[in-house]
């Protein structure tokens, strides 16, 4: 049995951290049952969202109609959790605001997952993971090829300080709920996920220990020890070889000619022209020689791998982090419990493919299904 065996949660529909909390607690053997509007096409984001909506079933439902809310109201009285990834005030304007919904459901634990939170001066301002991460200050340490500001994708903010932040919201409030019986709103702003993340780069810049200088520090590129290196063969390696003990294994590895400059691994001082010095080194030899070169040490060094190579053998984590699902790669489901592998959930659903399932669990009967969808307040899709 898996550990969230016997959750249920709504999740009305929404694209990105919603979507990755879903997929989180699906994985965890929560039951989700997600909300999409009947008319909703396979467009291009949703091709995006095929592993982030896996292990649900899917309800296609008009929630500007009465009738769709009246529905909807009707699981969250089954439901101890709900996602919304509304803008501030869109949920309350349906009539599936936390109100309403704590009233039908005292013990439910209602998520909202918005951007900038929902209160403030930017509460209904438009943003993306981009905007949060600059806002928060952990943009600006990230450096890309022209030395500008450069985000890491849209993990850091949307799934690491979005999504991943709502999961453990709702879980905590979960908890909560089951020993009081007192349900709760989860207010989860990916600006406030994203803060949370540079806590130790506060801690950092406080101690002394990060220089402000973009580049020249510890964790961003600036350490000979901890960066990427170009090999000869236009691939990448990556080196983190933090500790004393791991610092001499690298280099050692390296087997350079003479002693780097400098009075040891920290002076900063000397960064600059080790890592020139190293990285004239590692352009030597290909990613596969300086990968058999450090094999069996501990010098953490790692092959910089493309998205679509994370399977082959060089990494040396695809069989256990990834899974491969009619031609998809898929993350595997983590953290893994009791040490062995979680097992793929269920594929994603189309659009409405559980619709009449669902409504028959409601008390609903087929003929009044028929005419909900012709009337188009409701929609199905073959599996």
């Amino acid at each position: 049995m898996k550990p969230l065996s016997g959750v249920r949660v709504l999740e009305l529909g929404g694209i990105g951290p919603g979507p990755f909390a879903g997929m989180m607690l699906a994985d965890l053997g929560a039951e989700v049952i997600r909300v999409d509007r009947p008319a909703s096409a396979q467009t291009q984001s949703a091709q995006w969202h095929r592993v982030l909506l896996r292990g649900r079933r899917c309800l296609a439902l008009d929630l500007k109609a009465p009738e769709g809310i009246g529905i909807a109201l009707s699981l969250v009285e089954r439901c101890e959790g709900l996602i919304e990834g509304f803008r501030p005030g869109v949920a309350e304007r349906l009539g599936i605001g936390p109100d309403v919904a704590l009233a039908r459901n005292p013990r439910l634990v209602y998520g909202r997952m918005t951007g900038w939170g929902q209160s403030g001066p930017l509460a209904q301002t438009a943003g993306h993971d981009i905007n949060y991460l600059a806002v928060s200050g952990a943009l600006h340490p990230l450096i890309g090829v022209d030395g500008s500001p450069s985000p890491p994708l849209n993990m850091l903010g949307d799934f690491g300080g979005g999504g991943m932040l709502l999961t453990v919201g709702l879980l905590a409030g979960i908890l909560a709920a089951r020993v009081t019986g007192i349900g709760t709103v989860v207010d989860a702003a990916i600006v406030d996920g994203a803060a949370l993340l540079t806590g130790m780069l506060q801690s950092m810049i406080a101690s002394g220990d990060w220089s402000g200088g973009r580049g020249g520090n510890l964790f961003d590129g600036g350490a000979p020890f901890y960066r990427t290196y170009a090999t000869s063969d236009g691939q990448w390696v990556a080196v983190g070889a933090l500790e004393p003990q791991f610092y001499a294994a690298f280099l050692a590895g390296l087997d350079l000619d003479g002693p780097l400059p400098g009075l040891g691994q920290f002076d900063q001082s000397a960064w600059p022209q080790s890592s020139s010095i190293i990285a004239h080194r590692f352009r030597q030899k290909s990613q596969a020689q300086w990968l058999a070169t450090f094999a069996g040490t501990d010098a953490c060094v790692s092959p910089v791998l493309a998205p679509a190579e994370v399977m082959s053998e060089g990494g040396g984590i695809g069989a256990r982090s990834y899974t491969v699902r009619d031609g998809l790669v898929e993350p595997s489901p983590a953290p893994r419990f009791g040490g062995g592998p979680a097992g793929l959930p269920s594929p994603w659903p189309g659009t409405g493919q559980h619709t009449r399932e669902i409504l028959r669990e409601l008390g609903i009967k087929d003929d009044e299904i028929d005419v909900l969808r012709a009337r188009g307040l409701i929609g199905e899709s073959p599996a």
